[in-house]
């Protein structure tokens, strides 16, 4: 146990420390109460009467205060009192999904719903059901500074965000999630905390001195004082799935996590998820399997794969500048289906070296896909959704090789009806120089012109929900078709390209993508389930304009 824990009217409080001498907790109308402190530097003590809502603060050497940095609630931000928490929620727990099963929905809080908080995306359960998804993945919810932020500069790892609703108002959108059979996997970070309100660097050596990341400091896993940083890291992972009975979690940038202890930390990560039937999801940019390894590896369940939006984006848009300078030709989306990995050990001309590792015969639902997410359409500068970058047609092949696809399909909010408002990057720092450098950095590196401090960043990149009921209704028949025919974690059995074309096949099920004029050899009779400009039916030899087709095979 770490932090503050509520047990009917007395709370007991935990805490590594060595940095400080003596430590006390100020509670508001009720006084100071020391801590003690053991030969480790851990401090702890009880205090009676205290109640759910009690604000406090922590006495540092007898004079400096700070909020509590392992507050589970911040009602007035990161710079201010710290209050109690009941966690005792009853929420009831579902059977995961098999990964073979996942269809997940990614979600910014703030920017889904008018709203923007927990309650609106409850008020959309509904419709998310009907979708046909069974997974949502919310962005970071722990605290950050200000109103608005996609969540990545949090600073309280334990307290959920005041303006989304805070703990209770999570652990009610988890119930209801729960309620329709929905999975909530939470998008944490370890990889570093966020520039301002970081009052844990006072307590102890929580960051590295050795390891840097381009977004803050890093944890230290694995120096002097390393075991308390990963009991924090641990403790906090299991806080989500006892507390809040979340079924995942998606490990943001696991390539800017460092450790070189003989078990590393995402491995532990791994074992505490698998020990509680629940599932752990990695962001890396490695391409290396062994992120998803079982054996020599750390057994994660499943890592995102930047490779395949990367290659059907760079196709279908022309565009060639950054990362996409390495993509762009429709062998490269072939690659993808049949490999995993594009540069999987080819040299890759944007890193300048070569990239990346075979996948061999691991199963296809270790990898996640998607042709939208907050990073590849909010780091473009402009915010520019894809349904903004390509033709009607071209946009619904795309949702159709990736849906159909044998990976984990992810669903940016908004993609599925053809959403067009912009996703920016946004913040609300409060620290001059810290906002200077946000809006220099964002213009210079990405060019959004924007303020990303401005409300009008955040306010543009709500959803509109002006729905284009074609492109919905699509999106759920290429749902209803995953989860009826596809015969999901396997190898395609086939997978063949032109000068302009696509086909996969998985099973009987085929998917065909044209992109201009093409003629096509079927070898088999095809009965189509779904598409765009493409016959009823389809054998032998047949000339397609640009379109898609997903084909029952006889």
């Amino acid at each position: 146990m770490i932090g503050a824990v509520l047990s009917e009217s007395k709370l007991s409080y935990r805490v590594y420390a060595p940095y400080v001498e003596s430590l006390e907790l100020d509670f508001k109308g009720l006084g100071r109460f020391k801590a003690e402190r053991d030969e480790l530097g851990y401090f702890s003590l009880e205090v009676d009467g205290v109640k759910e809502g009690q604000e406090y603060k922590l006495i540092l050497n007898g004079k400096e205060e700070i909020p509590d940095p392992l507050s589970k609630y911040q009602p007035y931000g990161v710079h201010g009192n710290s209050a109690v928490v009941d966690t005792r929620f009853d929420i009831p727990e579902i059977n995961a999904p098999k990964l073979e099963d996942l269809i997940i929905y990614e979600i910014h809080v703030g920017t889904f719903s008018e709203r923007g908080d927990f309650q609106g995306v409850i008020e959309k359960l509904d419709y998310l059901k009907d979708l046909g998804v069974t997974a949502i993945e919310i962005m970071p919810i722990a605290q950050f500074p200000g109103k608005r932020d996609w969540g990545y500069n949090g600073v309280y790892l334990f307290a959920v965000q005041n303006t989304y609703g805070g703990p209770k108002g999570f652990a009610e959108l988890v119930k209801e999630a729960h309620r329709r059979n929905i999975a909530v996997i939470l998008d944490v970070v370890y990889n570093h905390v966020g520039p301002e309100g970081n009052y844990l660097i006072k307590l102890g050596p929580y960051f590295s001195t050795k390891y840097n990341t381009p977004w803050g400091l890093t944890f230290n896993f694995d120096d002097r004082g390393s075991d308390a940083v990963r009991e924090l890291v641990i403790e906090n992972v299991k806080y989500w799935f006892d507390v809040f009975k979340v079924d995942g979690l998606r490990l943001d940038a696991v390539h800017a996590i460092f450790d070189s202890s003989p078990k590393h930390i995402l491995q532990e990560i791994a074992e505490v998820a698998h020990q509680r039937n629940k599932i752990v999801i990695a962001e890396s940019d490695l391409n290396d399997p062994k992120i998803v390894r079982n054996e020599c590896g750390y057994g994660i369940d499943a890592q995102w794969t930047d490779d395949f939006h990367h290659a059907i984006h760079a196709y279908i848009t022309g565009e060639r500048s950054g990362y996409y300078m390495d993509f762009g030709s429709i062998r490269d989306i072939e690659k993808a289906f049949r490999d995993v990995f594009v540069y999987d050990g080819k040299y890759s001309k944007f890193r300048g070296k070569t990239h990346g590792a075979p996948v061999g015969d691991l199963s296809r639902c270790k990898f996640v896909v998607y042709i939208q997410n907050h990073d590849q359409v909010g780091n473009r500068g402009n915010g520019e959704r894809l349904s903004t970058l390509v033709d009607k047609t071209t946009y619904l092949i795309a949702a159709t090789l990736y849906m159909l696809s044998p990976y984990i399909p992810m669903v940016f909010m908004g993609e599925e009806y053809f959403e067009t408002n912009p996703f920016l990057y946004f913040s609300d720092f409060s620290d001059p120089q810290l906002i200077k450098g946000v809006r220099e950095g964002r213009l210079k590196d990405y060019g959004q012109t924007v303020d990303p401090q401005s409300e009008e960043a955040f306010l543009k990149s709500k959803l509109s929900w002006k729905i284009d009921e074609e492109v919905l209704d699509y999106y759920k028949r290429l749902i209803e078709i995953r989860k009826k025919y596809l015969i999901k974690c396997r190898k395609p059995d086939e997978v063949a390209s032109g000068e302009n074309w696509i086909k996969v096949r998985i099973g009987e099920l085929l998917t065909v993508a044209s992109f201009s004029v093409a003629e096509i050899e079927f070898g088999r009779r095809g009965e189509l389930l779904v598409g765009v400009n493409f016959p009823k039916t389809v054998e032998g030899k047949v000339k397609l304009t640009k379109g898609v087709g997903v084909y029952l095979l006889k």
